[in-house]
């Protein structure tokens, strides 16, 4: 069977069918919304389309065998810009060299795209600056911006904008896709879609690194060790240890190269001379690659939130008989203890409190260390209680 630039996007049929027939001329704008649950598949949808509508077969939209839906997809298109940030926030200077550049006619015969990954993430500043480019767009330019729902961006935005919504895609649909793109063991694929949740990049990572299977297990098994606060506070203190671990081990190499690559760029040598420009642009370097150590932190407690809500979720599934599926199969047997010693009510305030830290630490900036014991405190088992 042929592959298509829609091949990646995993269980998204209505949106594949949506896209394609706008890609067609059918329902196009050029404006569009993508929304969905982390893990999605929001941006690679976006860039999907925008191969389709840089398609050149005469079959129709999104061959994924043409030379543009191959450099679309590689992210060396001419008329195609994917924006991407490692930092906490969009600015309006990143903004306005957007709205220069979607200003400018295509290299192409077809359309000058740019897709904004996290437009969540974009300043009050920002949003204003990308408001008037989106209200008045030239006759060639299409806007895709990327955010887990409609509230995430201004309602004036939202307003000029062609909704684009993408689901979680289904255990089944997730585990077919690792068999299928990525040769994974079906039985190892079941459990990575199982655990990631329908989050695809986490799904991945899951089946392919055993290290990364380690680290969720060990994080599944804090609810029933929650039984004194010296526990609340070492699980806090770990699990912040070990995302601050991870996270260096992304970003070491990459700060190191980068810092490589501005000293090659301005002529610098060990303890030689260092043009005046120099230092302004290291200290910019530095600043963003501090502002990008502190998101993969926030990102990687982000992961392991969510695997505490799941077996939280897995113990009121259990408790209340529910007739779906267990997130952690594999560890029901820990499941049925907790079970034991807590009610479903009692979950849904733990759900409650690690969404609470979640929005302290993502929202309010408060410290990592500090809304993580305030939250496994809240986590902690009824007195006496030993699973």
């Amino acid at each position: 069977m042929t592959a298509t630039v829609w091949d990646n996007l995993v269980g998204q049929r209505p949106v594949i069918s949506a896209l394609s027939a706008a890609a067609s001329g059918h329902g196009m704008s050029q404006a569009f919304l993508f929304t969905g649950p982390p893990g999605s598949g929001r941006s690679n949808a976006a860039v999907a389309f925008a191969a389709a509508l840089q398609c050149e077969s005469p079959t129709g939209p999104g061959c994924g065998s043409c030379h543009s839906c191959h450099t679309v997809l590689a992210g060396s298109h001419a008329d195609v810009s994917v924006i991407r940030t490692e930092k906490l926030s969009i600015g309006v200077e990143e903004v306005r060299d957007l709205v220069r550049r979607s200003a400018l006619a295509p290299v192409g015969q077809r359309w000058q795209i740019l897709v904004v990954e996290d437009a969540d993430r974009l300043t009050e500043q920002a949003c204003n600056a990308l408001l008037k480019a989106i209200e008045e767009p030239t006759d060639r330019t299409v806007w895709m911006l990327c955010t887990p729902t409609v509230d995430d961006v201004l309602p004036t935005i939202r307003s000029r904008c062609r909704l684009v919504t993408l689901s979680t895609p289904s255990t089944p649909d997730v585990t077919d896709f690792l068999v299928r793109n990525d040769g994974v063991p079906e039985e190892l694929a079941a459990h990575a879609a199982r655990a990631s949740q329908g989050h695809i990049g986490r799904a991945r990572a899951l089946a392919k690194d055993e290290a990364t299977r380690g680290r969720r297990e060990e994080v599944v098994k804090i609810p029933i060790t929650l039984t004194s606060l010296g526990a609340c506070m070492r699980s806090a203190s770990n699990l912040h240890q070990v995302a601050k671990d991870e996270a260096e081990a992304i970003t070491v190499e990459l700060d190191v190269r980068e810092k490589a690559d501005l000293d090659s760029s301005y002529g610098v040598v060990d303890r030689g001379r260092r043009p005046r420009e120099y230092s302004p642009a290291l200290s910019a370097l530095e600043k963003g690659q501090k502002a990008r150590a502190k998101r993969r932190v926030l990102d990687v407690i982000d992961r392991g939130l969510m695997d505490l809500v799941s077996v939280y979720r897995d113990a009121i599934v259990l408790a209340t008989g529910a007739l779906t599926e267990l997130v952690n199969e594999e560890r029901r047997h820990e499941l049925e203890r907790l079970v034991r010693v807590t009610t479903p009510e009692e979950n849904l305030r733990r759900i409650t409190a690690v969404f609470t830290a979640r929005e302290q630490m993502l929202e309010f900036n408060v410290p990592p260390a500090l809304a993580l014991e305030s939250m496994m405190v809240a986590l902690q088992l009824p007195e006496g209680a030993r699973p």
